[in-house]
């Protein structure tokens, strides 16, 4: 079999390593000839490199990229496609959908899987895996996958897998930004919600529209949201069934209320499948914060608290219940500007230090503006390597809490990493 790969950014990339690990050859392209392959793991193979001043063709045996341009031949001679989730909705996927050539329509056997999606703002990948653990721990066999930016392997790798194992349940992560291509590649039974708060509103541009989303997407499905969330009653004339959920209200070994609702929308869906209430709870009370995910550490005196939260609601769920001496904050990309909001937040709850460092860019001269623009009166600081963190890290401990968030998943994780470390050997 052989797949073609339209569009080379983290899906596609996802999408292009997913293929080869399952013995499928590829044919991927750009029309950006600027695209950074290095972590797309190529098979050590004998490679042909063609290179012009516009374009880049890399050809192997199981292999070949066209960077610049894309050969509508070498696409027509595939036996699926897998276009960017973003693309979907556009000319080039309609004509996809009409001859059925979406890898989704070509691989089918996960339309066949009891499927559960969980969706919204934030606390999704959390969500997951405590459902997951819930029902393994239930005696299913699940598979889990999907948003390649929860850290799994993407959704045509989620697709793949299921065609080749025997499971019970597939448990899709959904960004908010592809609930349409979603909607058309997966067959779901049930749909949790687990907020919704400002983020990529440079796609969504108003809440308003995301709702609006939401409810096509919940069109006809049973959905599970929480008992005071916001639109509720346009989701219950749109779902053919609608659950809430509540916080979860035994002990978990994870900080913050937000996680107390995970874990509330995790409980709904487990019972709803009849799973009882011995399991849900031994699971829970067992269940461990997700790598990169919020978690707390002492470095003596410190309280640091360590974990991804790249909008302003995020950050402020926990800004609001704990005061902090110092915020480090992780800047988004370049094109991101509406996630600098997150800095709004923090200049809101009026910390003695904020300290910027890169996240997913180096955007620390913006982020710096942005908070003298907010007339922040404490000590602001930027630092630009996991070294020069852990020296004010340390400096800082003998203050009470410490919180390091804001963008760039990989650096937050690695000084989550260095974090724990130092900690255990404390």
């Amino acid at each position: 079999m052989k797949a073609a790969v339209i569009g080379l950014g983290v899906e596609g990339k996802k999408a292009v390593k997913s293929f080869l690990k399952h013995g499928w050859e590829v044919y991927a392209t750009d029309l950006n000839s600027n695209i950074d392959l290095s972590d797309l793991e190529l098979p050590i193979a004998p490679i042909d490199l063609i290179n012009d001043e516009q374009s880049i063709s890399i050809v192997s045996e199981k292999f070949t990229v066209d960077l610049g341009f894309s050969n509508s031949y070498a696409i027509e001679k595939c036996d699926a496609i897998a276009i960017s989730p973003s693309m979907f909705g556009g000319a080039f996927a309609d004509r996809l959908l009409k001859d059925g050539n979406l890898v989704c329509d070509v691989v089918d056997s996960h339309k066949k899987i009891f499927t559960i999606g969980i969706t919204g703002t934030n606390g999704k990948t959390t969500t997951v895996h405590m459902l997951k653990s819930i029902l393994e721990n239930a005696g299913k066999k699940v598979l889990v996958g999907g948003n390649g930016g929860g850290g799994f392997s993407g959704y045509y790798d989620l697709i793949l897998e299921a065609s080749e194992g025997d499971y019970d349940v597939l448990l899709v992560e959904v960004c908010d930004m592809t609930l349409n291509f979603c909607d058309y590649c997966f067959d779901f039974d049930m749909i949790g919600l687990t907020n919704i708060g400002n983020d990529h509103m440079d796609v969504h541009k108003t809440i308003a529209n995301y709702k609006d989303s939401l409810v096509k997407f919940f069109s006809g499905k049973t959905i599970f949201t929480a008992f005071n969330q916001d639109f509720n009653s346009d989701f219950k004339s749109a779902a053919i069934k609608t659950i809430p959920f509540f916080e979860y209200n035994d002990e978990i070994k994870l900080v913050g209320k937000f996680n107390l609702l995970n874990a509330g929308l995790a409980t709904a869906i487990a019972r709803e499948l009849k799973v009882s209430k011995g399991i849900i709870r031994e699971t829970l009370t067992d269940f461990k914060a997700i790598r990169g995910r919020l978690d707390v550490y002492k470095i003596n005196n410190a309280s640091v608290y360590v974990g991804k939260t790249d909008n302003s609601d995020a950050l402020e769920s926990i800004l609001s219940e704990m005061d902090f001496y110092a915020i480090f904050i992780g800047t988004p990309r370049a094109n991101e500007k509406h996630r600098l909001d997150i800095l709004d937040a923090a200049v809101k709850y009026n910390p003695e230090v904020i300290v910027l460092f890169p996240g997913l860019d180096d955007t620390l001269d913006v982020a710096l503006y942005r908070i003298n623009s907010l007339g922040y009166g404490g000590t602001i600081l930027t630092v630009n390597s996991l070294d020069e963190i852990i020296e004010l890290v340390a400096e800082y401990s003998h203050e009470d809490a410490i919180l390091i968030g804001g963008n760039g998943q990989k650096a937050i994780t690695d000084i989550q990493e260095r974090i724990k470390l130092i900690s255990e050997k404390l």
